[in-house]
């Protein structure tokens, strides 16, 4: 497998957590241990969609201790963040 077929493998691999997250099928721990972990996808990527990404996982993952009303973060909005990053990458790899 190329690197830029075990990106987009990571890529897709990434967006179908997010689906699972957002249906309750996962936690968000969960799909932030799986973003971390796909290192080829962010070696493909500019730099700067490492940091981008991790930071979104971090509020993520810290909104979920919480209700919507108690975080300073909105679930829905950072859910909207990462699909827009998502489809960032995925035009970055050329897909």
């Amino acid at each position: 497998m190329t690197a830029e077929t075990h990106a987009l493998v990571q890529l897709q691999a990434l967006q179908d957590a997010l689906l699972r997250f957002e249906d309750g099928s996962i936690s968000a721990s969960a799909l932030n241990e799986q973003a971390r972990a796909s290192q080829a996808l962010l070696a493909a990527l500019p730099e700067r969609y490492a940091p981008v990404l991790l930071q979104l996982l971090d509020r993520l993952e810290s909104s979920a201790l919480f209700t919507e009303e108690s975080c300073s973060f909105s679930q829905a909005d950072l859910h909207e963040h990462l699909r827009g990053w998502l489809d960032k990458a995925r035009a970055q790899l050329g897909m």
